[in-house]
């Protein structure tokens, strides 16, 4: 009888850690529906097209509508709050000024030089605002966090690399590029192992550019329901203060993180872009 009410015991606290698992997993994964207050939005699904013996599927799921509303929202804010040829801008135009003016001179020029630190500030401009608005997005309950999911990161990481490679052979030539990623002065007989390397670490930093977003994007949400899901599985009024204490405390530090991430993930893009275009720095 006592192993019996053991085993009922360990069962109810089982289902109590997989609900909360489970919702933690449909918070931070992908899904082809959006659950809203008394609304369940069914999302389009389309059959996979075959593209050179792959499949890839164009169906729209939850992180893909939280993408095109990142991307809304900065439309809207350079588009409605930003007037270009006005000298003093009014509201969000005066944030929006600050912030370009910010990446321009402490991110874009300050690792790429004037000349390409300007060239490049609209792409770096819009990594940083549709990165933080999306990672703030994961922080509303209605939404979830499209950088969590690592396809989207990868994506991101793609512009960076294709920048790189682009630009770089652009700048001095596609032998000139891909030679000036081995250090000068390395024996003959070193070089192919050299470049070898090289090109193995050129491709592994873009991979950390990805995973590094994703994981803590991923992590923080997890802690987050994770302090939460505690008040359910021990359903104590002793538990429920410390645990939203945590909770609350862990919020706010997710709304530095999600600033801190877009910031690093602009400036090391501005540091890869550019040292594709001046290989001898």
């Amino acid at each position: 009888m006592v192993f019996e009410q053991h085993a009922a015991v360990t069962d109810t606290a089982t289902a109590r850690s997989e609900s909360i698992g489970g919702f933690i997993q449909d918070h931070i994964g992908n899904s082809d529906s959006w659950h809203l207050p008394g609304l369940h939005i069914h999302l389009p699904q389309f059959e996979p097209v075959q593209f050179l013996g792959m499949n890839i599927d164009l169906s729209i799921t939850n992180h893909v509508v939280m993408l095109w509303i990142a991307a809304l929202f900065v439309l809207l804010l350079f588009g409605l709050g930003y007037k270009k040829n006005r000298k003093v801008q009014k509201g969000w135009g005066i944030f929006i000024e600050m912030l370009v003016l910010f990446v321009r001179d402490e991110i874009a020029i300050k690792n790429m030089g004037e000349k390409d630190g300007r060239r490049f500030t609209p792409l770096l401009v819009t990594f940083f605002i549709f990165i933080w608005i999306a990672n703030m997005m994961g922080l509303i309950p209605l939404f979830t966090t499209s950088t969590s999911n690592i396809n989207v990161t990868a994506g991101l990481a793609l512009v960076t690399f294709f920048a790189t490679q682009i630009y770089g052979i652009k700048t001095s030539g596609p032998v000139g590029y891909y030679k000036n990623l081995v250090p000068h002065g390395v024996p003959i007989f070193l070089w192919p192992l050299m470049f070898l390397i090289e090109l193995m670490g050129l491709i592994a930093k873009h991979m950390a550019l990805t995973v590094r977003l994703f994981a803590n994007m991923t992590a923080g949400h997890i802690v987050l329901f994770a302090l939460l899901g505690l008040i359910i599985i021990f359903k104590s009024f002793l538990v429920a203060p410390v645990s939203i204490g945590f909770a609350v405390f862990t919020y706010f530090l997710e709304i530095l993180v999600a600033t801190i991430q877009a910031y690093i993930f602009t400036v090391l893009s501005s540091l890869f872009i550019g040292m594709s275009l001046n290989p001898e720095h």
